[in-house]
């Protein structure tokens, strides 16, 4: 398994951008493939919601409906780092997000294909 570090949360206001970049160490990172998932207040664990994934050569990217156009996910496999740029934010982009890794997960947008995860990043967005 690989162990996960995010950082790059923030308060920020509506129609700003955040970058949040996720660390890894531990087993080989690009063997991975590396999703973002955010977990709104009073949601549970099991609740977190997809928001992208991206394939271990970064040559496959998927968003999810609510993100797409205004995120953007990408990968360095020499700095064994993933990224999360966030433009036009919105009050209900407002959650901790989390980064999470697996080999081969066997859905690319389901919580519980993903063994590995860090400990999140608070991003919250004012109106």
């Amino acid at each position: 398994q690989v162990q996960l570090v995010e950082s790059g949360g923030g308060l920020v206001q509506a129609g700003g951008s955040l970058r949040l970049s996720c660390a890894a160490s531990g087993h080989a990172f690009n063997a991975y493939v590396m999703g973002w998932f955010r977990q709104a207040p009073g949601k549970e664990r099991e609740e977190r919601e997809f928001v992208a994934t991206i394939s271990w050569n970064a040559m496959n990217t998927y968003y999810a409906d609510s993100v797409k156009g205004r995120f953007t996910i990408s990968r360095d496999n020499a700095k064994n780092t993933v990224y999360l740029q966030m433009n036009d934010l919105k009050p209900e982009d407002t959650a901790v997000y989390y980064c999470a890794a697996d080999p081969s997960p066997r859905s690319i947008v389901a919580v519980t294909a993903y063994h590995s995860w860090g400990q999140g990043t608070q991003v919250t967005v004012s109106s």
